[in-house]
């Protein structure tokens, strides 16, 4: 216990953390760890991490492929137990900064398919409605691949062309 007397410049507060939390951190620790594992090379090389924690994450990547299971999961566990003495506050920013990037994506590839999927069910109608959003659009060539898809579906041929009108929204719709 501290005395006043003893370090008058320190706090007597004294933070308790019970046995759960400690648990509870080092298993977000370790999941953290586990994030990293599953990155892509390309991603994982913008992630700001020590020698040692590279050299453990390159090795539970070997370890993955076996058929043996306890050594990749003691493995993580070592990676969490790295992560501990560590500031992770700026891996968990390049985590969450892929995430965004990913829902981002994700939100754009969604909102293609629905324009698509309304240009081949309405038409013209939704031709129009497309190209008073982007007006640089080539609205002759929309109606014909619209026109083509709606086709392809009502003769249950393979959908060429309904992939070729995602691809041309892909190309020119901006993100």
């Amino acid at each position: 216990m501290r005395h006043h007397d003893e370090h008058p410049d320190q706090d007597d507060e004294i933070e308790w953390v019970s046995k759960s939390q400690m648990k509870r951190e080092m298993h977000a620790l370790q999941e953290l760890g586990e994030a990293l594992i599953k990155l892509k090379p390309s991603e994982l090389a913008k992630v700001p991490l020590d020698d040692e924690l590279q050299d453990a994450i390159a090795l539970a990547h070997k370890l993955i492929g076996r058929k043996e299971r306890e050594g990749l999961r003691r493995h993580l566990q070592y990676v969490g137990k790295l992560m501990r003495s560590r500031d992770v506050t700026a891996i968990e920013q390049s985590l969450a900064a892929f995430d965004h990037k990913s829902a981002t994506a994700n939100a754009h590839f969604h909102r293609l398919e629905q324009w698509r999927d309304r240009l081949v069910k309405e038409g013209d109608k939704g031709v129009d409605a497309l190209l008073a959003e982007y007006q640089r659009l080539d609205r002759q060539k929309l109606r014909q691949l619209a026109r083509q898809a709606r086709k392809e579906l009502a003769a249950n041929l393979p959908p060429k062309t309904y992939r070729e009108l995602f691809q041309y929204l892909k190309q020119n719709l901006e993100p």
